[in-house]
């Protein structure tokens, strides 16, 4: 997506944990996972004779995969639905999906400033640890099956005081945890869209994220 131009941004009034605990989303987030999952959607529709719209199903990504498959299949068959798209998942999308830009650095960047980068997602959390084992991005944990409000539980858990995501879920998430909410456009909602959700920061990819990262840490009060 194009770069925004800069914009003031919402900080904490509080000074920053130091080291920081940094929670990050997966998908759109730190990697693309668009190929793998559109494949796997494929596999499922040629599996169950059921026609599913898989580039529309991408263009959503965010949202646990009951809430997409409510969409193709009768209520009374999601489950099983969603239970085989996890059972073939690994055989169709870890290769196909590729880290993001910025992926790496921003982890790195946590734990050049001492602190620990985690991962909590909605995908299934052996799925989202093959894609990290096989893109070399190494967190110090990954927490699985979590959407939305419920992600707070996560990062309250491990005491995380950021957390960057892609999705108005993901700023819900932040917000409900007490975390400082950094947002990114590399998923389905634009910059309006996640401000209007109560994003305090808004930037075009991960890229700039370390610079971010250690001029609020190293501000002491919050302030870049």
């Amino acid at each position: 997506m194009a770069p925004m131009a800069s914009h003031p941004q919402t900080l904490p009034k509080t000074p920053p944990k130091t080291p920081p605990t940094v929670g990050f989303d997966l998908d759109m987030t730190l990697i693309d996972s668009r190929p793998g999952i559109r494949a796997t959607y494929l596999a499922l529709s040629a599996e169950t004779g059921v026609p599913i719209d898989c580039d529309l199903v991408v263009s959503r990504l965010g949202p646990p995969v009951e809430e997409e498959l409510a969409n193709w299949f009768p209520a009374a068959e999601v489950a099983a639905a969603a239970d085989r798209y996890r059972e073939i998942y690994p055989t169709h999308a870890i290769t196909p999906t590729g880290a993001l830009t910025g992926a790496r650095e921003a982890v790195a960047a946590v734990r050049a400033l001492g602190g620990r980068a985690i991962v909590v997602t909605a995908k299934h959390e052996p799925s989202a640890k093959l894609h990290l084992a096989h893109l070399g991005i190494e967190p110090d944990a990954v927490i699985g099956r979590l959407w939305a409000e419920a992600k707070a539980d996560a990062l309250l858990a491990h005491g995380a005081g950021i957390y960057v995501g892609d999705h108005t879920g993901d700023v819900r998430g932040a917000r409900a945890a007490n975390c400082l909410s950094v947002a990114v456009t590399t998923g389905p909602c634009d910059a309006d869209e996640l401000r209007e959700a109560g994003a305090d920061v808004v930037l075009p990819d991960l890229t700039g994220f370390p610079a971010w990262l250690s001029s609020w840490v190293s501000s002491g009060a919050g302030r870049v």
